[in-house]
């Protein structure tokens, strides 16, 4: 495979100026050689100089077994969906040889150049995301290109794990032990622990040896061998200001440390490459790419959902289940194919000409963690930060090949987390109210204006912008914190467009429509300044820069004001929505299933994704979508026993 790659690098690299890379209408020249090439396998509408797919043979492949042309028309479990919790839910069903399991995924299989961490903003505009956007909504987002907060979700073989930034965190067991009180049997913290363990295969530098790390299942969990000295920086800054340098997932404390990652050896260790890829093999496992799902099939007279319907090269096909559906399509394409299916709220099935099999809250439901990306500290070192323009050559990326240990292996810039509690934190427990991400750059580091600027481009933030309020300092040295507000009190929700599949729903995030979302986050801002005035940071120079954002002129620079301005301004997702098919006990009048995770009303129906995690926790979603695969694993095959 080295060897593949390495022949496509040479090659291309002799033509690539003569290419162009066109992204969502907008034709983009990259002047650096390993980027340019990175780009091109990953683009959508890439169309090369000669017709085909050029790097096809750099993509996994996932053929049906035993010579078969065609799936099967029937199955014990089929699974909607190859993302975190599908991937793993297939793997441990077809432990048992004596059961047939289908995986239907929408999108493509991963390609190679998915394995760089250090790319990984680039794939949020690709063909490996859905390109979902927030419907309009006054007051956030105002920096964005048309005003409109971009929601990417994976699609993929792997999901949101072939895209994502890598970061594996499980939450607090405080807030897992208030889902379990809240009717939610079998989900407290000792509980989703041994999940969490028996998937993970924990190489930390001693961390491993905990009590609560595992260290024999297939998700390598590592640090990043790759690491700049503003790291150093954060974590001792931390330490003044009395966060100690800790394993951030340990259940004792709060605090800081290095990022931990799904990643081996340096490269992105997606669900699929963890758990499907190992097994696809397996006679009874059958896993269809590029298969969209449309309707789940259920029986109204009883109420039993019995296989699904999908499209595959535009014909459509159906498919039947002798034991269960399980949709694992995530928090957005899951309640939409239950409405599409008719379960969901009676009233809006109606208004789009849906007969209504089962009244549920479905969509009701939707937390989303966000965060401010516009606090950038220009520093007076050199050669200290993550820099496009000085870190994509082609000895980096061939060394990374080989050894996997320099700034390809970083994780979108990402090297270190911390929690923290604000003054407006609830005191009296353990419970964070904003975690902080750190930075071995900022986003001005994506190559200036000749560059490729992937990072904001993935956010969709306008250029214009951008350029108005960061332009003084792009392509400097600088280094940046994005802090994440964990428990948001707005709460939003999604609708079907109508009741054609292939139309993307109506995602309302309401973000930022609660008082103290607003006060937690500039009380973040604040707690960063002190941050940056320590010692640690101050031997950098550390100086906040002052963006100049047209949306906030007339306002004091610094006061609360004008943040909240900026705020909304660079408002921006984290990609963790939520609850959109929460779960809960039959008297919580917003569940759509069960505490095993079957949708109520319906036989034989279960969800198994995020969109099942009923309120916020301290977490990015892959970790608990694998722990949930886990669980409902093993929820199912007792069901079955």
């Amino acid at each position: 495979m080295i060897q593949r790659l390495i022949c496509c690098i040479l090659v291309f690299s002799t033509i690539i100026d003569q290419n162009r890379i066109i992204c969502q209408n907008e034709v983009s020249y990259l002047q650096n050689p390993i980027l340019n090439i990175l780009m091109q396998t990953a683009a959508p509408n890439y169309t090369p100089r000669n017709p085909g797919d050029l790097f096809d043979i750099l993509r996994d492949t996932y053929t049906l077994p035993n010579g078969l042309k065609s799936p099967l028309q029937e199955y014990d479990y089929i699974i909607v969906g190859a993302g975190s919790a599908g991937c793993v839910l297939a793997a441990r069903l077809s432990e048992d040889p004596g059961v047939t399991v289908l995986v239907l995924e929408a999108g493509r299989p991963e390609n190679f150049f998915t394995d760089a961490p250090g790319i990984a903003p680039f794939f949020q505009r690709t063909e490996y995301a859905w390109p979902y956007y927030m419907e309009p909504q006054p007051g956030v987002c105002l920096g964005m290109i048309n005003q409109r907060c971009y929601w990417p979700r994976g699609r993929s073989v792997g999901g949101t794990s072939t895209i994502n930034y890598m970061i594996y965190t499980r939450g607090r067991p405080e807030e897992w032990d208030r889902i379990a009180a809240a009717g939610n049997y079998g989900w407290n913290y000792e509980e989703v622990l041994k999940y969490y363990m028996k998937s993970e295969r924990a190489i930390l530098n001693g961390y491993e040896n905990s009590p609560y790390r595992g260290r024999d299942g297939e998700m390598n969990i590592e640090f990043i061998n790759f690491r700049t000295p503003l790291i150093e920086a954060f974590l001792e800054a931390g330490r003044i200001l009395g966060s100690p340098t800790i394993d951030y997932n340990s259940p004792e404390q709060l605090g800081f440390g290095y990022v931990q990652t799904h990643t081996r050896n340096g490269k992105r260790l997606s669900a699929a490459k963890a758990f499907l890829r190992p097994n696809k093999r397996r006679s009874n496992l059958h896993i269809l790419p590029s298969t969209t799902v449309t309707r789940v099939l259920i029986n109204k007279r009883i109420k039993t959902a019995y296989g699904v319907q999908y499209t595959r090269n535009r014909l459509s096909y159906k498919v039947r289940a002798r034991r269960e559906v399980i949709l694992s399509a995530g928090p957005i394409a899951s309640p939409q194919l239950l409405m599409l299916s008719g379960v969901g709220p009676k009233n809006h099935l109606q208004s789009h000409g849906i007969p209504v099999i089962q009244n549920l809250p479905v969509g009701r439901t939707l937390y989303d963690h966000i965060t401010y990306v516009g606090l950038m500290f220009t520093i007076n070192a050199t050669n200290v930060g993550v820099n496009e323009n000085r870190d994509a050559t082609l000895r980096n990326v061939l060394e990374w090949l080989q050894f996997g240990d320099n700034v390809v292996s970083s994780p979108g810039g990402v090297e270190g987390i911390g929690y923290i509690k604000t003054p407006l934190s609830n005191q009296q427990d353990r419970i964070p109210d904003i975690e902080l991400i750190s930075l071995g750059g900022a986003l001005t580091a994506d190559g200036g204006p000749s560059g490729s600027k992937a990072v904001r481009r993935g956010m969709m933030i306008s250029e214009e912008l951008f350029d108005q309020a960061f332009g003084a300092i792009d392509n400097q040295e600088a280094w940046s914190v994005f802090p994440m507000l964990l428990h948001p009190k707005s709460v939003g929700y999604l609708e079907l467009r109508n009741r054609n599949p292939f139309n993307y729903p109506l995602l309302y995030g309401n973000y930022l429509t609660h008082r103290i979302d607003v006060a937690t986050l500039i009380a973040s801002i604040r707690y960063v300044q002190a941050l940056t005035a320590t010692p640690p940071f101050q031997r950098f120079g550390a100086r906040l820069h002052r963006a100049d954002f047209p949306t906030c002129r007339g306002l004091v620079y610094d006061s609360d004001e004008y943040w909240e301005c900026a705020l909304r301004t660079l408002t921006v997702t984290l990609h963790h929505q939520i609850a959109t098919c929460r779960m809960g006990p039959a008297t919580d009048p917003l569940a759509v299933v069960d505490p095993e995770l079957r949708v109520y009303g319906i036989n034989n129906l279960r969800v198994a994704d995020s969109s099942v995690i009923p309120r916020t926790v301290s977490v990015h979603t892959h970790a608990p979508a694998v722990m949930i695969g886990e669980k409902a694993a093993d929820m199912i095959k007792a069901s079955w026993n």
